[in-house]
């Protein structure tokens, strides 16, 4: 995959302000705001900033936490790991392979199969419907 670099001016044109705080910044969105957090619909999630295809509805599940929990992102090497310690605690943090988009963490704490929980925010991405 080729990796797409932008200047961060470039990346606050083409985003709207809360898009860029949150997959640019590093930011989160509050629990149960997100407009993903309870959706149901079929499809493919999409990365924001750049629109490689992350996670498939199919692995989109309920864990409470208020944010999109999937246990496990699309075929291939979409999902960047990095080691997060601010806020005092050590997270793994999840990247667009692609675009380096802050997407969310991922947790040991998920279901079978994986046993892992990719907590997402909305705002990091894009749900191309299927019909």
């Amino acid at each position: 995959m080729d990796k797409i670099r932008k200047s961060e001016d470039e990346w606050r044109r083409e985003l709207d302000p809360e898009t860029f705080r949150i997959t640019r910044q590093h930011g989160t969105e509050r629990a149960f705001t997100g407009k993903y957090h309870d959706s149901k619909a079929p499809g493919v999630y999409r990365c924001v900033c750049c629109g490689t295809p992350l996670f498939d509805a199919a692995t989109k599940y309920d864990s409470g936490s208020g944010w999109p929990s999937f246990y496990q992102p699309v075929e291939g090497e979409v999902i960047t790991e990095v080691t997060d310690q601010s806020l005092g605690m050590t997270r793994t943090e999840v990247l667009c392979a692609v675009c380096d988009a802050h997407l969310g963490h991922v947790f040991p704490d998920g279901p079978h199969p994986t046993g892992l929980r990719y907590c997402i925010n909305s705002a990091s991405l894009d749900l191309e419907e299927k019909a």
